[in-house]
Parts: structure tokens; sequence; C-alpha cells
């Protein structure tokens, strides 16, 4: 996974939507059969901002807009369903969804505003990682396998993770959607 560096008082974060159980551990599972190196650092999700380096002095910041965004956004459903691929672009098999994308594309957009802005490696394209960087074997047998996946949850809340140094993303706050109507 290409990260962007971080510096002393710099931390990595990235926005995502996290995938519930049971599905999560169906969708962990994938990965490692993918063999995946990185199926032990990355839980599934639904990624609103890449990996984006902050001064650890902006993360208050980061954190009252984003608050701010999740109260102005109301829960939604996200349907997953069957394969596809970035390939030729990028080496990736991923979990499509067949529900809940404006709500992804919106929340994505109003997250990487204002502190958290900056221009994107590639357009926007709401989804869930199943084998990322494995050899082309491993990506075919990937998006077979999981062709006929299917998995319906409501999402009520985004995550900020921080990358730690052993490598993996953590939950560090919740945002709860929808609190401004309330």
């Amino acid at each position: 996974m290409n990260l962007p560096e971080r510096g002393p008082g710099q931390v990595r974060i990235g926005i995502a939507v996290e995938i519930p159980e049971p599905y999560a551990a169906e969708l962990s599972a994938a990965r490692v059969a993918a063999e995946d190196p990185l199926a032990d650092f990355i839980p599934p999700h639904i990624t609103l901002l890449g990996p984006t380096v902050l001064d650890a002095t902006q993360l208050a910041a980061a954190r009252d807009h984003l608050a701010a965004v999740a109260a102005s956004a109301p829960p939604f459903t996200v349907q997953l369903r069957g394969t596809a691929t970035f390939r030729p672009i990028s080496p990736v098999v991923f979990i499509a969804l067949a529900q809940g994308i404006s709500e992804c594309e919106q929340l994505e957009s109003s997250v990487r505003s204002g502190i958290l802005g900056g221009p994107l490696r590639f357009n926007y394209h709401p989804h869930v990682t199943i084998a990322h960087e494995v050899p082309d074997a491993a990506l075919d047998k990937a998006f077979d396998a999981m062709s006929d996946y299917s998995a319906e949850f409501d999402v009520d809340r985004f995550y900020q993770y921080e990358h730690g140094d052993d490598g993996i993303w953590r939950p560090q706050a919740a945002f709860p959607l929808g609190l401004a109507a309330g």
C-alpha cells in the first residue's frame, strides 16, 4: 500500500464506514484467502478519505469538521453485491456497492473539504477491497470466489482511523450520522 510519509508530530489518518459483523469476518476471510499481506492490518471498510497526514495539532480541528459532516448526513443503507476490479489501472478486486453509492459519494465529498481537502489520486468509487497488490492468479481467485457475495446493513456512523507504527489501522473516533436533525 502506498502511504504518504509522516514526520515527527504527525499522524496518518483515514476516514471510513466500518463493515459490521458478521460481514466483516466474511470479508476479512476473503482477503486472507487471497493471501493479501494487508489482510491482518486493515479491517473491512468503505473508504471516505484515504490515508492522509496531519500535524497532531490539527487533529482536533479535523474531528470538529468530521462531526459537522456527520451531523448533517442522514443514516443510510448499504447493499454489497458481487465483485469488480480496478484492473488494469490498479491491482484490486473488491465487493461492489449496489445501494448506498450516492450517500457514500456525498459523504466523501463533504469529508474531503476544509481541513481535509486535497487532490484525489483516483476518482472516488465506494467499494470494499478483498484483494490488493497480489498476483493476478490470486486476484482472479478472489474475484470468482466472492462473485455472488451479498450483504445489506445500515450505516449510522463513520470512523476516523489512525495508522499505527505497527502498520495496523485502528478506529479512533466515531461520528454518528444525522445528529443535526435530532
